[in-house]
């Protein structure tokens, strides 16, 4: 099995990376000491599976792991962690693997053999555990993987099988849905037309463009964001509590 570890510690990654090589049973195609470094290495190497550390500064294990459930071929997670009350109940909840550190061989090589590919109701049940949710949208890009923090958002809009996720940085794609990012980030998005969602905290006013469209001024972006007849009200309101 090809395998990458993911650790911000270098003793830990190095004494995973020992075991694995020691049996000679497996591959270890890669150890990085970041989410955003997971996800681009996990991006160019497929990897089968994915010794994940949950506590690390940036993006933490749960959202690398759900970054990699838009990969086309996302690997096995097996979680590892410091803290034993989330293993506890990560086992009771038979969510994910989960391994207590300092990581034991034996239980090492036994959830290696029981892996099984994440998917989202594993996810949605270790969220519950260490609740958070994702602080950056992962995009692919000439440059590769590309992640964009949430707070950088001025809007999303809706074209056709994707979503233009527009930001202080420039433009980006991703293989979203309005609907999906709108439940998950109910707070920090208003919906302004059937096809868009602006970040609530950067709207700066109400404005008329040459067509007499009404449409939203963002911080931080030239162009206004339209909005429809129908979410006229509601923008206004939110308008005024600001």
């Amino acid at each position: 099995m090809r395998i990458l570890i993911v650790d911000d510690e270098t003793l830990a990654r190095d004494r995973l990376r020992r075991m694995i090589e020691k049996d000679g049973q497996h591959e270890v195609v890669a150890d990085v000491a970041s989410g955003l470094e997971a996800v681009r290495v996990s991006e160019k190497l497929r990897p089968e599976l994915c010794l994940l550390d949950i506590r690390m500064p940036g993006i933490d294990g749960i959202e690398t792991a759900q970054h990699f459930l838009t990969q086309e071929e996302s690997p096995a997670v097996i979680f590892c962690t410091a803290y034993e009350e989330h293993a506890v109940q990560a086992f009771e909840l038979q969510a994910v693997g989960y391994l207590l550190k300092p990581v034991r061989r034996e239980e090492l090589f036994r959830a290696i053999a029981n892996s099984v590919r994440l998917n989202r109701m594993q996810i949605a049940a270790v969220k519950n555990i260490d609740a958070n949710r994702r602080t950056h949208l992962c995009a692919r890009t000439h440059k590769g993987v590309e992640l964009v923090n949430i707070k950088d958002i001025r809007y999303l809009k809706a074209d056709q099988k994707y979503v233009s996720v527009r930001h202080v940085g420039g433009e980006v794609i991703i293989d979203e849905t309005l609907h999906e990012l709108e439940e998950e980030f109910p707070d920090l998005f208003t919906r302004v037309h059937r096809n868009a969602l602006v970040y609530t905290d950067h709207i700066l006013s109400l404005e008329k463009d040459a067509r007499g469209q009404i449409g939203v001024r963002m911080s931080n972006v030239t162009e206004l964001v339209d909005v429809s007849r129908r979410h006229l009200p509601a923008i206004r309101k939110v308008i005024r509590r600001l």
